[in-house]
This record gives structure tokens, sequence and C-alpha cells, in this order.
């Protein structure tokens, strides 16, 4: 099974990653180029670009202009350790056993507009790039347009014919995976809480919820879509009058 999910913006790299093992990202390459444009930004048009405060701007222009290779244990960090936002809170790596953290590396992929795709144990340095900022590299003129179809590519060459592809990342980062290039059908689970009388998507805990279920087929060796409707975390339970062949749609 491969499952994709967006990154965070909110980052840790304060605390103690309770493992050395680590891997290089595969787009380390395309990575640089990016952050060799991302370094000729000033602060004030960081922060047009992408919308955010001074102090932001400010705390990220630092940042490019520090991004450096080769990453190291000692300038670098385990991205799933480094990212800290509410889809990571659910996963909850710092509680998950040593000995799953094999099954995470080999079934779990991080987007991301700096990093292109991510293996939990690839180290990241500290960024902020969204995969809709519309920065313009070279001859293309925003990051869905710089990445093109290697990230579909890269999953393809990944993923066996008779596997599960469990989109639980947001719209804006599965825009960046080609799905006429995939091989594979993608089952986008979905969930719901109840709000006045309506089943509706709120995104905080849908974001929560995306975590959860990651740990979920983690934690219980998930390789079919039944065994994925099985998801009763939190008070989610799957919606049968609710779903298709393509989305399961859990509901609370």
């Amino acid at each position: 099974m491969k499952i994709i999910i967006s990154p965070a913006k909110s980052l840790d790299f304060e605390s103690k990653v309770p493992t050395s093992l680590h891997t290089e990202p595969q787009f380390l390459e395309q990575s640089e180029k990016l952050n060799k444009k991302l370094k000729t930004l000033s602060r004030k048009k960081l922060s047009e670009l992408m919308k955010i405060s001074d102090d932001l701007a400010a705390l990220n222009y630092e940042r490019n202009q520090t991004w450096e290779t080769p990453f190291t244990p000692d300038n670098a960090k385990q991205a799933i350790y480094a990212f800290t936002g509410a889809v990571f809170q659910g996963i909850d790596v710092n509680s998950l056993s040593e000995e799953k953290l094999p099954v995470l590396q080999d079934n779990l992929r991080i987007l991301s507009g700096l990093y292109g795709l991510l293996k939990p144990l690839d180290l990241i340095q500290p960024y902020r790039l969204e995969m809709g900022t519309r920065l313009k590299v070279g001859r293309t003129e925003n990051l869905y347009k710089f990445w093109g179809d290697e990230i579909a590519n890269a999953l393809n060459e990944e993923i066996s014919d008779d596997e599960l592809f469990i989109n639980l990342a947001s719209s804006e980062y599965f825009k960046a995976v080609n799905k006429k290039v995939l091989k594979v059908p993608m089952i986008t689970p979905v969930f719901k809480d109840l709000k006045n009388g309506e089943y509706k998507i709120v995104m905080t805990y849908a974001k929560k919820a995306r975590g959860l279920m990651v740990r979920y087929i983690i934690e219980n060796n998930v390789k079919t879509i039944e065994e994925l409707k099985g998801f009763n975390v939190d008070k989610y339970r799957f919606s049968e009058g609710m779903s298709n062949e393509t989305e399961l749609v859990f509901t609370r």
C-alpha cells in the first residue's frame, strides 16, 4: 500500500529524534534549483508571493539563505519528526512502536512543494513553500508545472499493479500528482462531521483524521479496501451509503 499526505507549515527542529535512521530525499537536485530561486527573493517579495506576515517572511528569508546541501543529521531532520501539523499529530510518530518505523517508511509518502516527494525518514531542512505557490522557475510558471509528471512517475516506480493507493492529501497537494499517469486506481477517504443536521467536512477535524487513518493502516497492517473500511478511530465509522468505488466516507 502507498499512502500520500500533505506536509505541514508548522515545523519542529528543536526536539530530539528517537532514531538515527535516515534517508536522503529523492529529488534533492530539484530542491536545490528551487532554493536557488528562493534565495534571490527579498523579504518583501516572499511576503507578497506567499501572502504571509513580515515576521514570517523574515523567518523564511533566513531559512532560504541558510539552506544548503549535503544534508546530515546535524543540519537536517527526518521529515516525519519535523512536521507538526494536525495530520502529523494524528500519526503521532513518537508513540509509534520502533518496529513499525520500517513499515511507515515503506508505505507513507509526503508531498512537498520544495522536496517533491518525501519518505518519512528523509532528511529535510526548514522551509516554507506551499505547492500552490506561483513561483516561477526557469520556464515554469508555478510548482505544478515545475514538478510536472515527476511525482506521479516516482510513485509508479514504487507501486505494484495490485497495490492500494490511498490519497490522504489535500486537493492543493494532490493536484501535483497527475492521475492520468498513475498506473493504479486511487482511493480517497473523506471524513465528515454532523453539523446542524448535515454531514460536512470540517477541515480541522478532517486533517487530524487523515493522520489517524495513516496510523491505523500502519498499526493494523491494512492491505485491502475492506480492512480500510474497518477504520473506527475517534468515533468515525464507515458510511456505505455515502461512499462509492473511489471515495470512502467516514462520519461521526
